[in-house]
């Protein structure tokens, strides 16, 4: 229990202070993880819209194909992405293991299905009323849309942070494809991993703290505009 409490402690010093290593550490996975999100946000909601304001039927199997997605363990993501991106894979000329491009690229294919799923759940639920209603209006398909959209606009938002909550907090695809290399490719998940294995556990706790603080912000949002962005109380 001491041990715990001295981690704690140093952890808290480091934080305090800013260390460098570690403040890379935490830059470079919010970094890496905002970039996926930011990339599967432009691709999810045009496609979970679409979708959504399609007949049910008509997209059960997409809809089941994306509900099986959100469940893809991140271990098996890496490995798909680790036998594209190797010398003997297709994509292997790129050059693209062992680079934060590759952590970004496996970490948007995990948060895709989470944001276009949630979006076409949001959209289902609160987007035929007014679909219904624009086009009584007179208004044409991509006006409809945009009318769909910002109506189903909380929904969305929290498709978006839950996304982000899923890839921040990822350890196997990143550490797959990345390899963990210290200055490079080393995020947060992976640094705990190492570091609690060297023993080293204030650096391990410090960036477990980091972690656990970016966490509660993200849900923070999400919780707030669940409740219809009425509820400014964090």
């Amino acid at each position: 229990m001491s041990l715990l409490f001295e981690g704690i402690l140093q952890a808290f010093k480091l934080i305090l202070t800013l260390d460098p290593y570690m403040m890379q550490i935490v830059l470079l996975s919010l970094q890496v993880s905002g970039m996926a999100v930011l990339f599967a946000t432009l691709a999810g909601v045009p496609l979970g819209t679409y979708l959504g304001l399609k007949p049910a039927e008509r997209t059960r199997f997409a809809g089941k194909l994306l509900y099986t997605l959100m469940g893809l363990p991140p271990v098996v993501a890496g490995l798909v992405f680790y036998l594209l991106f190797s010398r003997m894979g297709p994509l292997g000329v790129l050059g693209l293991l062992w680079t934060p491009a590759a952590m970004i690229i496996a970490q948007f294919a995990l948060a895709l299905p989470i944001i276009a799923g949630l979006t076409m759940i949001g959209i289902r639920g609160s987007g035929k009323e007014v679909q219904e209603t624009a086009r009584t209006l007179g208004a044409g398909k991509l006006l409809t849309a945009w009318t769909v959209v910002r109506e189903s606009r909380f929904a969305i938002f929290g498709a978006v942070v839950t996304g982000l909550g899923r890839v921040i907090a990822e350890v196997g695809a990143v550490m797959i494809v990345g390899g963990n290399i210290e200055g490079r490719t080393r995020v947060m998940t992976t640094a705990i991993v190492l570091e609690t294995g060297k023993g080293n556990f204030e650096l391990a706790v410090g960036l477990g703290l980091a972690l656990l603080v970016i966490s509660f912000a993200i849900n923070s949002l999400l919780y707030h505009f669940q409740g219809g962005g009425k509820d400014n109380a964090w």
